[in-house]
């Protein structure tokens, strides 16, 4: 088979057409850095917050550019007013702290049979920091967050997700520049994936060569995540403990990514191998009407929650759901992307966050029709002064998915 770009090639053959894309992005910059922790820091001042926590994991990455993976011992940053970063980790890992460190500060260290929750708050004191409201990370586990309330003493501890979401949700330029490479790689990496299909192929052998596509494309990390499903199977979002093989007028469902200095691609592609039936037809043509509905309704000043509502309205039409009744769509319309596959804001009812200039988020109001199949079709979005732009081209038709 070999219509449309949907089969008629091999792994081989379609790894050794790909070369590397050719982009001039780059890491985000020390000064970058800097300019996020003023930012914070701002926030902090103009609501009389002393200091934020951050923990390490992608919030410790964002502000300081430090990779470091979160464990049971305690390591992060407090960010202080006055613009300054105080790390606080093992003795042990000092040498290697300092290594990995993008914006300067002082390491503070405690050996293992110390407590790292009286070091935290030795630092505060040291640095004259008064009494009154601390923020930490939300992702920050709850042994340390309980260790912490221990020795609070005049402290009030509190969430700092609104001061985190706030930042973390506005990217920058060279944020949506690294965004965009990489989603142009997953695509062209979707569209070779499309081509390798044969009946009796495994989902293995599909998402091996996905990850090795992602590499050749130069992300030598490979695939962040693949999902691919055949038939019944893509009517359940995340997949099946045992996935079947591709039969003859399967519906293929496809949902990756990669990852590249830091930043994350997602793309869903649904199509069917082989001939499409009348019910098929009709779910992905209505797919394609609520994810463009959503786009229309991704407006400056509109609400996350505005938008989701946008794709229920057209599934109401279509006699689907309502809410997240089956047939029709069991989850949110969307998240934000960025260092992490879903990060503020959601694309959900309730969210009421306010579209504004530099946020990013997909696009995936996926239908489930069970016992049949599920089409996901999903793009991201990103805000700009005149309003909504696609990262990708939305999918073209069941038939022709890619627009061949």
């Amino acid at each position: 088979m070999n219509k449309y770009g949907i089969g008629g090639s091999t792994s081989e053959k379609e790894l050794a057409k790909i070369q590397p894309l050719e982009s001039s992005v780059k890491p985000i910059q020390k000064v970058e850095y800097k300019q996020r922790i003023h930012k914070i820091c701002n926030l902090m001042k103009a609501n009389n917050v002393q200091a934020i926590y951050v923990n390490a994991g992608a919030n410790l990455l964002y502000f300081t550019g430090t990779h470091w993976g979160a464990s049971e011992r305690m390591v992060g940053a407090l960010l202080l007013p006055n613009e300054e970063v105080h790390y606080i980790a093992p003795n042990f890992e000092k040498g290697t702290i300092q290594d990995f460190l993008e914006v300067e500060g002082t390491i503070h260290c405690w050996e293992e049979h110390e407590n790292p929750h009286t070091l935290f708050f030795d630092v505060l004191k040291e640095n004259k920091i008064n009494p009154g409201e601390i923020q930490v990370d939300e992702t920050t586990p709850f042994s340390i967050i309980n260790g912490l309330l221990k020795e609070k003493e005049a402290f009030k501890i509190t969430t700092a997700t609104a001061f985190i979401s706030e930042c973390r949700m506005i990217k920058s330029a060279a944020e949506i520049a690294i965004i965009q490479h990489v989603m142009n790689i997953t695509l062209e990496v979707q569209k070779a994936a499309a081509k390798i299909l044969r009946v009796g192929i495994s989902t293995k052998e599909v998402e091996n060569f996905i990850h090795e596509a992602h590499k050749k494309y130069g992300v030598s990390s490979g695939s962040y995540f693949c999902i691919v499903l055949f038939g019944v199977d893509s009517s359940f979002p995340h997949g099946v403990k045992n996935s079947k093989n591709l039969e003859m007028n399967d519906v293929v469902l496809v949902d990756t990514g990669c990852q590249l200095y830091d930043y994350i691609s997602d793309i869903t592609r649904t199509y069917v191998f082989g001939e499409a039936n009348e019910l098929q037809h009709k779910i992905w043509n209505i797919e394609k009407e609520t994810q463009q509905a959503a786009f229309e309704a991704s407006i400056l000043g509109n609400s996350c929650s505005s938008v989701d509502d946008a794709s229920r309205k057209i599934l109401e039409k279509h006699h689907l759901g309502p809410d997240y009744k089956l047939p029709g769509l069991p989850h949110r319309t969307g998240h934000g992307i960025g260092l992490q596959i879903h990060e503020y804001p959601y694309i959900v009812k309730g969210d009421k966050t306010t579209l504004v200039e530099g946020i990013t988020f997909s696009n995936e109001p996926m239908i489930c029709v069970p016992n049949e199949f599920g089409i996901r079709l999903e793009d991201h979005i990103y805000m700009t002064e005149n309003g909504a732009e696609w990262f990708t081209k939305p999918a073209h038709s069941i038939e022709n998915p890619f627009g061949v």
